[in-house]
């Protein structure tokens, strides 16, 4: 025989990347980080209702005295006000936090404070401290707390970037209220988008109700997130939990113990995103950046040179590939600031410069009277355009363009209608009508065009399809 055939068993036990490795062990880490974390309550100030058999308030018993001259028969007597039940403080909620300084500096979510009229901190060694709330960020659901203590156990904070998905990761909280509470899984998927200002951390670590605020750790005892967020369809766990990254986390914390507040970056563009079909039908080759469908009057992107129907693809020289991108990298851009921004126009980028500023019905063309497309040239589509007037122009910012007098067979299934302004055609700029007409003559009525098409004060692609 040339070779020995080798049993599957003994194959695998030979494979370096077969070898089986035992469960992780958290005993170390609970001890190490659990003294860290917090259990948070908040209180509302209810004041007490009056009862059926109580006695009326002042103004009913005044308004009795003023039109009948006694007081109301058989009412009982009020009791003085300096005797009167004063606003009771009520449970309002419970969450979690974990220790940022020796001196009592407290992270939490936004949500777990939020609205509280008292907020009640209890360690793990059931030493309890009214806590101030130093600032709340509810766009990243990122909170600060303070209490009165020093030589507090601080946690590590972890480098995000160095998480890896399918590492084990811990918790530590209050679900429900039972403190102390650990729970691990894995990382399921990094940079996750829901919708949020920030993309989060995924985990099937066990997270309910009492989590929220609490910290996401790793095998090296380091805090890596804050437990925000479950999807869930029961209100319970059902194995997908977020959690804000630190590194996030710590930029919003750093600007509420300094401000109070968060100042974040505007551009004053309105954004959609760029699909596959859009990208290749102009030339951007793959689907990547954001579309900008609008521009404030006024603002940044407008004082740029910024137009609705550019694709921006980098902004202060970071990548845009989805439109959450873009926001955020704005958002975190100090006001104030001048940086590049690139965006793709008509089949060439451009390069310019904006200043950041600090983070306010839609309008239809009227319908005018001037030279329409002769059918020859646009019927192909089932468009009717006419020039515009100077004072559309003028009351849209727009350089020319033709607007839309009637949308029918391709162009309506497109989305086109009566009242739009197509501004370009196959990434050819449209000033005219005649240059209206001399762009179709040239187009390839068998392959699908793309459109840029101003409604209102947005813009957006289109693809016309040739008729079958």
């Amino acid at each position: 025989m040339v070779g020995a055939l080798v049993p599957p068993a003994t194959a695998m036990a030979q494979s370096p990347s077969a070898v089986v490795r035992g469960l992780p062990d958290f005993t170390d880490l609970v001890e190490q980080v659990g003294p860290s974390v917090v259990n948070i309550r908040t209180l509302e100030k209810v004041r007490p209702s009056t009862s059926a058999g109580s006695a009326p308030d002042e103004e009913m018993q005044e308004l009795f005295r003023r039109f009948f001259g006694v007081p109301i028969p058989n009412a009982p007597r009020q009791a003085p006000r300096q005797n009167r039940p004063q606003e009771e403080a009520q449970p309002r909620g419970v969450g979690s936090g974990f220790i940022l300084s020796a001196d009592g500096l407290i992270m939490t979510n936004a949500h777990v404070v939020d609205g509280a009229d008292e907020v009640l901190v209890t360690l793990t060694d059931k030493r309890e401290f009214k806590a101030r709330i130093v600032g709340a960020d509810k766009r990243t659901d990122v909170a600060v707390v303070k209490i009165q203590a020093t030589g507090l156990p601080a946690v590590k904070v972890g480098d995000v970037n160095r998480l890896r998905v399918g590492e084990w990761v811990m918790a530590i909280g209050s679900p429900f209220g039972l403190e102390n509470t650990v729970t691990a899984g894995i990382v399921s998927a990094k940079q996750r988008d829901t919708g949020d200002f920030l993309s989060f951390i995924q985990t099937d670590v066990a997270i309910n109700p009492g989590n929220s605020g609490g910290p996401l750790i790793n095998m090296r005892g380091e805090v890596v997130g804050i437990n925000s967020q479950i999807y869930s369809r029961s209100g319970g766990f059902m194995g997908i939990s977020f959690a804000i990254p630190m590194d996030e986390a710590m930029r919003v914390s750093e600007q509420l113990r300094t401000n109070g507040r968060v100042s974040r970056g505007r551009i004053g563009v309105q954004i959609a995103p760029v699909t596959k079909e859009v990208a290749e039908s102009i030339g951007l080759g793959k689907a990547q950046g954001v579309l900008v469908r609008g521009v404030e009057e006024g603002s940044p992107a407008e004082k740029a040179g910024i137009e609705a129907g550019d694709i921006i693809t980098r902004f202060d020289g970071k990548v845009i590939d989805k439109p959450a991108d873009l926001p955020r990298a704005v958002g975190n851009t100090k006001p104030g600031s001048k940086v590049s921004i690139s965006v793709f126009r008509r089949g060439s980028v451009k390069d310019m410069s904006i200043t950041v500023a600090e983070i306010e019905a839609e309008k239809v063309l009227a319908s005018t009277p001037e030279k329409k497309v002769p059918a020859a040239n646009a019927q192909h589509w089932g468009l009717t355009v006419s020039d515009l007037t100077e004072a559309q122009k003028k009351e849209f910012r727009v350089r020319g363009g033709v607007r839309v007098d009637a949308a029918a067979d391709a162009a309506a299934k497109a989305g086109i209608r009566e009242g739009d302004l197509i501004v370009a055609i196959a990434n050819t700029e449209v000033t005219s009508v005649k240059e209206f007409e001399s762009i179709m003559s040239r187009v390839d009525k068998s392959r699908p065009a793309s459109v840029l098409v101003r409604r209102g004060d947005g813009a957006q692609y289109v693809l016309i399809r040739p008729a079958p």
